[in-house]
């Protein structure tokens, strides 16, 4: 058996953007890559979920002066199990100091508002590395999980 495409899962913290989310759902699964999609906001349940699923990658959206220690927490629960190959991206409304807090926790990107898919999908390809078999369903599969 082959190794499978990257796994992303694709999660928000904070009302909104939940359209912006399914669209990127959509066109990441459209460029291949395996996608699970929650409306979990539980730091807890975004890693239970991770595991659960065996991601490679958690991508985050944020709202503009929203607490980023919700990202904070979740980098240190993926850190104190094994699942620390687990890539993080933030995107959405961040202002300068959230950027830097960002970066301080550790995440491996951040993608403000503006930011073009193309630049997006080519970051994706170059930074998330699958850590699994290949999967049944394929690539380019989508989950769908509501709260």
């Amino acid at each position: 058996m082959g190794q499978r495409m990257p796994r992303i899962l694709l999660a928000k913290l904070g009302h909104g953007h939940k359209e912006a989310l399914l669209n990127l759902a959509k066109r990441l699964g459209d460029a291949g890559f395996e996608i699970v999609y929650t409306e979990l906001e539980d730091p807890a349940a975004i890693v239970g979920t991770a595991i659960q699923e065996s991601v490679d990658h958690i991508g985050i959206t944020v709202l503009e002066d929203g607490d980023i220690s919700n990202v904070r927490r979740i980098k240190g629960l993926l850190d104190q199990g094994e699942e620390s190959h687990v890539t993080i991206a933030v995107g959405g409304l961040m202002n300068d100091r959230q950027l830097a807090e960002l970066r301080e926790v550790g995440v491996d990107a951040c993608f403000p508002k503006g930011t073009s898919f193309d630049e997006l999908a080519r970051w994706a390809r170059e930074n998330i590395t699958s850590h699994g078999p290949a999967a049944a369903l394929g690539s380019g599969f989508q989950r769908i999980q509501k709260e």
